[in-house]
């Protein structure tokens, strides 16, 4: 029993199941996306301060994010950051209205999108887009889409 203890991720982001449903959960979200009535025109309420971001296939990281005139900023320091082509979609829960976190792509950005802002590492920019996304379609207790995060400003998980 001391083993399978052991060997069980503490985090379920690093479990094979949850990175397998991720990809999955990944698709989903552009399916949804590419729906019109779903894309954003502004950047949604609640994408400021520190906000869980990721890179499909990579863990969920802190990232900050502020208000500028050109849109949304966000700043991510993860790894997995796409050199271009990639794109960043802030994720509003379209039931409740309520953002949940910057999913980020390594593929070529949308046609025909809105751009609501732009979300950066330390050596590319990339454009952000917005979307109301059917939470349950693409996220689960056992393997949520964006898992805890911490940050230097906010030392608990949230």
């Amino acid at each position: 029993m001391v083993v399978i203890v052991a060997c069980a991720p503490a985090d379920p982001e690093n479990s094979a199941t949850c990175a397998i449903t991720m990809m999955a959960s990944a698709n989903r979200v552009l399916d949804q996306m590419r729906s019109g009535a779903r894309t954003l025109n502004f950047p949604p309420y609640g994408l400021e301060g520190t906000i869980a971001a990721r890179v499909v296939g990579f863990g969920t990281q802190a990232a900050l994010a502020a208000e500028a005139p050109e849109g949304a900023v966000v700043g991510y320091e993860g790894d997995g950051f796409p050199t271009e082509p990639g794109f960043g979609l802030a994720i509003v829960e379209d039931s409740a209205e309520t953002f949940m976190g910057v999913l980020i792509f390594d593929l070529d950005p949308p046609r025909d999108l809105p751009q609501v802002g732009t979300v950066s590492n330390v050596s590319t920019t990339l454009p952000l887009y917005g979307a109301r996304i059917s939470w349950a379609a693409v996220s689960n207790d056992r393997c949520p889409l964006f898992g805890p995060i911490n940050s230097p400003a906010d030392p608990v998980s949230r």
